[in-house]
């Protein structure tokens, strides 16, 4: 083999480990990724059954029922829908009714099971698809119409 085609092959070898080092990689993560949810998105049946996921929205007031030990049920609701879900560990200090959360978890049948609690700090820092919803024919930001979400299911 001449000198060009020793560079040639190095190079097309270098080429194929990049790309499969690529492939493997973006594999990987895609495999790891979880998506924001918010429980419309969820009732609408946009989520594989089950993936991990971040369910995000208000606590819905007058839904947190204490259980045994650490266990808590609690509804998640956004404007549209709301979620049960069942928790069991320690709360955030910041989890209350009516608070945003962000749960990480899975499905399990009807019910959102959550691995962790995360409390935001309040309603302003939220995911944009969820801020739109919660915006007032007149152009304010509102979160009363989906603090207790009565008769919706």
């Amino acid at each position: 083999m001449t000198k060009r085609q020793k560079r040639m092959v190095a190079v097309v070898l270098l080429l194929v480990g990049l790309s499969v080092a690529a492939v493997l990689g973006f594999t990987a993560f895609s495999k790891n990724m979880m998506y924001f949810q918010t429980p419309s998105d969820i009732a609408a049946g946009k989520l594989p059954q089950g993936a991990r996921i971040r369910l995000g929205g208000l606590v819905e007031k007058g839904s947190v029922q204490r259980g045994d030990g650490l266990l808590v049920n609690f509804s998640v609701a956004d404007c549209e829908a709301r979620l049960p879900v069942r928790y069991e560990g320690i709360l955030p200090d910041l989890f209350r009714e009516g608070q945003g959360i962000v749960a990480t978890g899975h499905m399990d049948g009807k019910t959102f099971v959550a691995d962790e609690v995360l409390a935001k700090h309040d309603e302003n820092y939220m995911p944009p698809e969820l801020a739109e919803k919660l915006v007032t024919p007149d152009g304010k930001h509102s979160c009363e119409q989906f603090k207790s979400m009565e008769g919706k299911a």
